[in-house]
């Protein structure tokens, strides 16, 4: 596999990013979109680019504002609507690289909060939308964060990632990934953006949600109530029994990439006909 870095002008500085191909000559059947959640960076998501590789893909992913080694202060999020642009952006350049591929979106956590309301602007360019364990409906740990007069510096606990122990290992050891406090102006940004999606109706585009079942971090009650109006004509759902937060990091891992690349299959159209 090859990767390529990438590095573009987003709204609030540089915004780098990964390309990840085959490294045969043969065509692409598809592009993929990979949005990364809260804290973390593009580079967590090499094996599921891989995956996903092997599969037939072309795959990009972009480090948000303010993570990995993109520009911002760290974690700072003052605006998602501005984040699903620079994420527009990368699409726009996937589609300037391979303009006759359909392309999907898969994102993760945080990166399903913004999958969701991307899908709701931009998803009839979409063949498929795949959101893990996304922040939708209520996040009562954002709630609880807000109504402190401080927000405490109080990090991810890296046990609620994955039944692997390894996982939140290289999570803490990770110097990419963001281990101090959530900033005020980001958790408000996320409850506002939850508002937007919870009144901006349903999508009827394919959208996919897979979710463990023993997530503590963005638990799937939650989630639920807010995939309820999100939820259009096309649109399914899985989840798995024991799973934590992290599902592509889980030990049923290849579960997981199973579903989601199945559901891409299922709905990739037939070539020449986007």
């Amino acid at each position: 596999m090859d990767v390529t870095g990438l590095s573009f002008e987003g709204h609030a500085g540089e915004i780098v990013g990964r390309r990840w191909s085959g490294g045969s000559p043969a065509e692409p059947e598809y592009v993929a979109l990979l949005v990364h959640g809260y804290g973390e960076h593009s580079g967590r998501y090499e094996h599921v680019a891989a995956r996903l590789v092997d599969d037939g893909a072309v795959v990009y992913a972009i480090d948000h504002v303010g993570h990995g080694g993109s520009a911002g202060e760290r974690v700072l999020i003052t605006s998602f609507q501005e984040v699903e642009e620079d994420v527009h952006l990368l699409e726009a350049h996937a589609r300037e690289e391979y303009p006759t591929l359909p392309v999907v979106l898969v994102g993760h956590s945080m990166g399903g909060l913004i999958g969701a309301r991307y899908a709701q602007r931009w998803g009839d360019g979409l063949a498929a939308i795949v959101l893990s364990a996304p922040v939708l409906g209520r996040w009562r740990a954002a709630e609880a964060l807000l109504a402190a007069d401080e927000i405490p510096d109080a990090p991810i606990d890296p046990s609620t990632l994955s039944r692997d122990p390894s996982v939140g290992e290289a999570y803490v050891a990770d110097p990419l990934v963001w281990h101090g406090p959530f900033k005020r102006a980001t958790l408000e940004a996320i409850q506002e953006a939850l508002a937007v999606i919870r009144f901006a109706g349903a999508v009827d585009d394919p959208i996919l949600w897979l979710h463990g079942e023993d997530d503590q971090l963005v638990p799937m009650p939650d989630t639920k109530w807010g995939w309820e109006s999100l939820a259009g004509r096309r649109a399914s759902s899985t989840s798995y029994p024991g799973a934590r937060h992290e599902i592509f990091n889980e030990t049923n891992q290849d579960e997981v990439l199973d579903d989601v690349i199945a559901f891409i299959r299922a709905n990739l159209p037939v070539r020449g006909t986007r």
